[in-house]
């Protein structure tokens, strides 16, 4: 395999050619090439034909951003050149494999350098585009570029293919550009725009937490939120009644689903886009940080033949996120799953995916009962929000279907109570009900930067240790990984209620949430907060974390 961007070489010790120099060896890895053959092999001759190095697997840790910076993302991404870095009087660039000669003299020109092209494939080219210019601070530089002089017209112009390719349209579409770039980069599943007296705040939810990013002045409020409407097909005239659409961008090769929320208030219209990566897709049991025990039961359950299994938590606890877990399990060319959904959130392959709408009829209820008559083995219903819903899905259950949904209620033993409430009976229930997962999602420490300690006697005694156990356990601290907040990323903390037969009577002669957390516990159940202090113990979170999530 080539060295030239690996770990602790650097270019000048790389044994592939400069721009004049004799054809290198060329090899390939097959542990590592992950893209078709025929294009690998595309990319090869290509390489082989210009006499230049292939690097099968670049160490994109070695790339200079400033480097990069200097051609910019959109002559980089057009050219198909990237700088990656330079040592002394030598520059190394990547090259797509497409590179025309012409195109090979302007950089040469442009550049003036002793040149090192290395060809890679496309897929290592973009990752290498996207991470050279992920951390830009273009939406801060772009609220100073704004004046008060700037008209509506410039706010409607079209919106462009790629975000990053828009760094010379208008003020507000480069503001927005830059807003939901950097938002995409730094992984928050939502951007606030807040509309105040003087000022309007933007916002990121970035692993449950909000932070502020930026604030523009009032005057550009009414201007943000029509160039918004305008993006997501929405009614610009219409300021005075909520309003709900979508949009799909693509930034850097990602295909990115927005969704839009508007809301009239005192200063102006509020905005909320929650964002969804389309290319991500589903995760499994493991990824979600469901523990083997609680894996192993459910994946038995959800392979049932008919019965109902709910998920519980407040919104944004990641319900969803585990139904197509789940999903994903018991997906199969022989089996018929098919979904009502308030959206659909992600396209799942092989499975008939059914969106709410309410404009024109179709909700839960009606669609759940549509979907009965195409001969469905596998349900998910969205929510159980009314009884309706939860009659219908009950009936489906009983005449030999199995029914994914989920409930709002703060745990599993809960969700009997709610159904109860709702108006299903108490032996429909018992009848039905195989088991109800209760979750909530927590942020996991940032492992570059995390700090452990010994557990003083009050930490000790919430985490259920003797006061003469020496328990380590870690705690926040903040680096440049993490923004400085101590935490990256999020998992997930489960309490799993399995209907065992004792539950069913308890739940038949409606004792009560007592009774059946009682029996649970006896037959096994960890709580959020035990399988909280699980993932504290193994330094995934913090104490305090798990306090959070799970006060009453």
């Amino acid at each position: 395999m080539s060295t030239a961007l690996k770990a602790g070489k650097y270019p000048s010790d790389a044994g592939g050619s400069k721009h004049n120099a004799i054809q290198p060896e060329v090899v390939v890895d097959s542990d590592i090439v992950h893209e078709p053959v025929v294009g690998i092999n595309l990319v090869i001759a290509r390489a082989k034909e210009l006499g230049w190095q292939y690097e099968p697997d670049p160490d994109l840790s070695l790339l200079d951003q400033t480097i990069a910076e200097r051609m910019g993302y959109r002559q980089a991404r057009r050219m198909g050149v990237l700088p990656f870095y330079e040592d002394k009087d030598s520059l190394l660039v990547l090259v797509r494999h497409d590179l025309s000669w012409e195109t090979w003299v302007e950089v040469q020109a442009e550049f003036g350098l002793d040149i090192t092209p290395v060809v890679v494939s496309d897929n290592h080219f973009n990752k290498a585009l996207q991470r050279a210019f992920e951390n830009s601070s273009a939406a801060v530089d772009a609220v100073e570029d704004l004046g008060e002089a700037e008209d509506l017209q410039t706010v409607s112009a079209g919106l462009p293919e790629d975000l990053m390719e828009s760094q010379d349209d208008a003020p507000i579409i480069r503001l927005l550009n830059a807003v939901l770039t950097q938002a995409i980069e730094e992984g928050a599943s939502d951007v606030h725009i807040e509309p105040l007296e003087t000022l309007v705040v933007i916002r990121y939810r970035v692993d449950g937490i909000l932070r502020d990013v930026i604030e523009p002045p009032a005057a550009l409020a009414g201007r943000i939120a029509a160039r918004i409407k305008v993006m997501a097909r929405l009614n610009i005239a219409e300021r005075r009644v909520p309003q709900d659409g979508r949009m799909s961008l693509r930034l850097a090769g990602r295909l990115i689903d927005i969704r839009v929320s508007t809301l009239p208030t005192y200063y102006g219209e509020r905005v909320v886009m929650r964002i969804l990566e389309k290319d991500a897709g589903p995760l499994s049991l493991e990824q979600i940080g469901m523990s083997d025990e609680v894996s192993k039961q459910l994946r038995q359950l959800i392979r049932s033949a008919h019965g109902i299994f709910l998920v519980t938590g407040p919104t944004g606890s990641g319900k969803t996120t585990t139904l197509y877990a789940a999903l994903q399990e018991v997906r199969s060319p022989g089996v018929n799953i098919i979904t009502i959904e308030d959206p659909v959130e992600y396209d799942l392959d092989g499975i008939g995916q059914t969106p709410v709408n309410v404009k024109t009829g179709m909700t839960f209820a009606r669609g759940l009962r549509a979907i009965l008559r195409q001969d469905p083995d596998i349900i998910m219903v969205g929510e159980v929000r009314d009884l309706e819903t939860a009659q219908v899905s009950v009936q489906a259950s009983l005449t030999g279907h199995m029914v994914f949904s989920t409930l709002h209620t703060n745990d599993a033993v809960g969700s009997v109570t709610r159904l109860m409430d709702m108006g299903v009976e108490p032996y429909l229930v018992a009848s039905s009900l195989l088991g109800v997962m209760a979750q909530r999602l927590v942020r996991k420490l940032c492992i570059d930067c995390r700090t452990e300690h010994l557990a003083d006697e009050g930490e000790r005694g919430l985490l259920g240790k003797s006061s003469n156990d020496n328990t380590v356990i870690y705690y926040p601290k903040g680096c440049d990984h993490c923004a400085y907040t101590g935490y990256k990323g999020r998992t997930g903390i489960y309490e799993f209620m399995l209907i065992n037969d004792p539950i069913r009577h308890l739940i038949h002669d409606f004792e009560g949430e007592s009774s059946l957390r009682k029996v649970a516990n006896e037959g096994g159940m960890k709580s959020l907060r035990g399988d909280g202090i699980a993932k504290v113990l193994k330094g995934i979170t913090s104490l305090e974390e798990v306090l959070r999530v799970t006060q009453s």
